[in-house]
């Protein structure tokens, strides 16, 4: 009612007006919420405020978001609570009215009219006006501007990479749980980017995102327990979470269920339960889970035997560029395996994984067992492939 009724009778005069700082005694309502300020209040509903929940306007007051919305209701948006200064349209308006401006800017990349480091000057001015709306949403605490903001500043695109920025922006998001900020902020802790690498913290934000049903956070949780990152070894956990990732179609976790119940870690051995998973990793297009399928379809493990599925897979693979495959590839054109018999596809299938300069020791307990076999037949000796041989 002070806002519509009677405002002017009690504020002070506008020529008087100055910013907080120079008012100690008002210094607890409008502070910044930082790390050595953790007892600011808003100064609309007198409650504490935290990361998650503040939204600083333009002027730097900082607000609950929720407060400043319910303010928008009633027609005061053009002031700020306690300055009076001008504010802008709502965070929703200025996120979309940014991301119009941003899109317009990646279409032209994307047609190859332009490129991110070479942007001409009517697009870097959209590009700029689109970062300064970003960063205006995201500090009333709009979580997709928080977000892309992180992303942008990750890539560079358009705009001084900044590993640092990009951590405050996605755990500003992570705070209020929107799940890709919780996962990417648990890979940034894990590479030590923008922040000192700790495996715990790692595993504290992909957990968050993971806990929510994120499969990508899911299936990292996953390598964690499986390598003893961040937490205690267990490959019963590390199957558990595979397993979350993989009914939801996550195909790296559904090809690497199918590699555990293959060699029984963690879980109960199946070959035919793991041929399974590989099918559904393959017709994804994984590579791995490709590859292996086709050495259970070579050797008829948990499928029957079936040269012509398994020359069909590895095929698959040695396009993708897997020296493995190329090799295997190579192998079953010497025997005339599901192919038919042909040396030249041999040699040159064992010439694309020979450049890739893959020794015999980087494939140690893969499942090609005639490794050494198709270097000697290309090499002429027992010396792993080699360019030129």
């Amino acid at each position: 009612m002070h806002w519509k009724a009677s405002h002017k009778q009690h504020c002070v005069a506008k020529a008087d007006r100055v910013p907080s700082s120079q008012h100690p005694e008002d210094s607890d309502r409008d502070a910044k919420p930082s790390a050595d300020n953790m007892e600011a209040k808003c100064a609309i509903c007198r409650d504490l405020l935290t990361g998650a929940s503040a939204c600083t306007l333009p002027c730097t007051h900082v607000f609950h978001s929720a407060c400043v919305a319910e303010l928008r209701k009633f027609g005061v948006e053009q002031a700020c609570p306690l300055c009076r200064a001008f504010l802008p349209p709502g965070p929703e308006k200025l996120f979309e009215q940014a991301t119009v401006q941003y899109m317009s800017v990646f279409q032209m990349v994307e047609r190859g009219q332009a490129s991110w480091s070479a942007l001409p000057a009517s697009a870097q001015h959209d590009l700029d006006a689109a970062i300064e709306g970003w960063r205006a949403a995201a500090k009333e605490g709009i979580l997709s501007a928080q977000f892309n903001l992180g992303l942008l500043l990750v890539q560079g695109h358009g705009v001084a990479r900044s590993d640092q920025e990009a951590v405050l922006w996605f755990r500003q998001a992570a705070d209020q749980g929107l799940t890709h900020a919780q996962n990417i902020l648990g890979d940034m802790y894990g590479k030590g980017m923008g922040v000192a690498q700790s495996d715990t913290e790692a595993v504290l934000w992909r957990r968050k995102a993971a806990d929510q049903g994120f499969p990508e956070a899911q299936y990292s949780l996953a390598l964690h327990f499986s390598n003893g990152r961040g937490v205690a070894q267990s490959d019963t956990e590390a199957v558990r979470w595979l397993t979350k990732a993989a009914d939801q179609g996550n195909d790296e976790a559904q090809a690497w269920l199918g590699s555990h119940l293959s060699s029984g870690r963690g879980v109960a051995q199946s070959n035919v339960e793991a041929v399974r998973w590989w099918k559904r990793a393959a017709d994804q297009g994984n590579a791995e889970a490709q590859n292996n399928l086709g050495n259970s379809f070579e050797i008829g493990r948990g499928v029957a035997k079936n040269y012509e599925s398994a020359a069909r897979c590895y095929k698959k693979v040695a396009n993708q560029g897997n020296a493995l495959a190329q090799c295997t590839l190579g192998y079953l054109y010497v025997k005339g395996n599901g192919v038919e018999q042909d040396y030249l596809k041999a040699a040159h299938w064992w010439q694309k994984a020979a450049d890739q300069e893959v020794s015999e020791a980087e494939v140690h307990g893969s499942p090609i067992s005639r490794w050494p076999w198709c270097a000697t037949k290309l090499s002429g000796g027992s010396a792993p492939l080699s360019k030129g041989s």
